[in-house]
């Protein structure tokens, strides 16, 4: 049955979709002449709206569909090898702008969460002062051995587990479709991009783990320059609720009262592109969520970022091929660019090293000898996006979601610097993690991590033994007496088969009843 409610929810995706005048939106260029045709009754069955783009139009359907969607548009705003760079910019402008629910509601999740009622936990609990897709944000004050403390609670929002668990189907189904019917989307494995939004959103929904990677950044950046994240209060934090220090701070898109304040911008911005590459390389943790919204000044001049829902991390190999390939675009080796990407598996060998750094060379010189205002990381990325297509090279979900958030976090910087360069900003953390990770310390460190390994494999060793004699075993009863399946798996598959093949004659009928229906109601 969810596979039928599956196709019923996407028809209504698609009708939204149609009548806020998304589908004939679409540029002609390229269709088929089918899909022409389609386009052109979607354009007159839409709502008419003159003089609107069509990413106004992708706003409002995505914000008309709800909740869930409006976080799947906001992750596949960080694909753009997925959903391309224009649809990716036209969801890029998606807003949390959703409606608050009621304080009440807010409360008995509280309550729930935490097992004790509110007025114990907190002296004030206010009304709501922003609301997302997921949860909402209240002031609030506790008290404690030096007074009354101001703290920011975020709640979940009520019924959303269950909504985005049903709306989660959906996109499943069109990364099955897709994958099917269009054998070119399967470098861009839409089913595991649909695994990676349906772990992210799961874990964003429970605000222990938002918690517990606050106070992860807390520690790694403790002795970091001008930068930090609001402290946990652990005691009145769980799954549905998380309380945290109330940050009085200026958005760093309020550059007027920034510069009213006298904090200095061109400092602020290099010091951001900087932090952001220091938990990056250094930490393999980082925010991937640094819009400005979420980022304040405070009264001291350090960064406060808020809102840790959404974190990336990159392991050892991971930073050392980012750090190699960064550090070759800004010294223009374009063959260790090259190179790196050949030696890290992401580029099939079969293709040609020096044609690859030839190709990334073009990517790369045009950064070089042009003003710093004009340098786009956002272009950057698509002419990458391009030329790892030519070459193969199959979507790595780590490094886009590190991509999209550079991209994200130098835009916040041009808000402050609009001649801000990223890469001369960027140089010194990572010549400097280059330095150090990539020279004569680098092989000690790797000398004592395969010593760690081959302890651990002789430690596992006896283990190891007895699984592969057991494995030999039972190869060798197989070979002679060939495979078996007992009879309840026999008839457990027959059922199987049988359901299936029930059930897609039942879809197709329930597909062609409902364009029927829209039909009718259309005519």
């Amino acid at each position: 049955m969810s596979t039928f409610g599956a196709y019923f929810r996407l028809a209504r995706v698609g009708w939204v979709l149609v009548r806020e005048g998304v589908v004939s939106a679409l540029p002609s260029e390229g269709m088929p002449p089918m899909a022409v045709l389609v386009k052109s009754v979607a354009g007159l069955l839409a709502r008419k709206r003159p003089s609107e783009e069509r990413s106004d139009r992708l706003a409002r359907a995505v914000e008309r569909l709800g909740p869930s969607y409006v976080k799947m548009g906001q992750f596949l705003a960080t694909r753009p090898d997925v959903v391309g760079a224009d649809f990716a910019d036209d969801l890029a402008g998606l807003q949390d702008r959703m409606a608050f629910f009621p304080v009440a509601a807010a409360k008995a999740s509280v309550e729930g969460s935490l097992g004790r009622p509110v007025e114990e936990l907190y002296s004030h609990f206010g009304d709501p002062i922003a609301a997302a897709s997921i949860a909402q944000v209240h002031p609030g004050e506790v008290e404690t051995p030096d007074g009354r403390r101001k703290v920011a609670i975020k709640v979940i929002r009520p019924g959303v587990r269950q909504r985005f668990g049903h709306d989660i189907e959906v996109m499943y189904l069109v990364a099955r479709v897709q994958e099917t019917f269009i054998p070119s989307s399967r470098r861009l494995r839409p089913l595991e991009v649909t695994r990676t939004l349906e772990q992210t959103t799961k874990v964003e929904m429970d605000l222990r783990l938002e918690a517990a990677a606050l106070s992860e950044i807390a520690e790694n950046t403790a002795k970091d320059p001008g930068f930090r994240v609001p402290k946990v209060d652990w005691e009145r934090t769980g799954r549905d609720v998380v309380t945290m220090e109330w940050i009085d701070g200026i958005k760093m898109s309020n550059v007027e009262a920034l510069k009213a304040a006298g904090h200095d911008l061109n400092l602020i911005a290099d010091r951001l592109i900087q932090s952001f590459l220091r938990h990056t390389l250094r930490d393999g943790f980082f925010h991937a969520d640094m819009h400005p919204g979420n980022l304040f000044v405070d009264a001291a001049g350090d960064i406060v970022a808020v809102d840790m829902g959404i974190v990336g991390r990159l392991g050892k190999k991971e930073r050392r091929f980012l750090a190699e390939i960064l550090y070759g675009f800004i010294t223009r080796d374009y063959l260790r660019v090259a190179e790196v990407h050949f030696e890290a598996g992401y580029v099939p060998g079969h293709h040609d090293v020096a044609s690859f750094a030839q190709a990334i060379r073009a990517i790369g010189e045009p950064i070089h000898g042009q003003p710093a205002e004009t340098i786009s990381m956002g272009k950057l990325l698509t002419l990458l996006f391009e030329v790892t297509e030519l070459f193969d090279m199959e979507t790595r979900p780590e490094l886009v979601m590190l991509q999209k958030t550079m991209v994200v976090v130098e835009g916040v910087a041009r808000i402050l610097n609009p001649r801000f360069n990223m890469w001369k900003a960027s140089e010194p953390v990572v010549g400097d993690w280059i330095r150090t990770n990539l020279g004569p310390q680098r092989v000690l460190t790797d000398m004592r991590d395969g010593l760690k390994a081959a302890l651990k494999l002789a430690e596992a060793a006896p283990e190891i033994v007895a699984k592969t004699e057991k494995f030999s075993r039972e190869i060798t009863a197989m070979s002679e007496n060939g495979l078996r399946f007992d009879p309840a798996t026999a008839e457990a598959i027959g059922k199987s088969e049988a359901r299936h093949g029930r059930s897609g004659r039942v879809a197709l009928w329930l597909i062609a009843l409902t364009l029927l229906y829209v039909a009718w109601q259309v005519t």
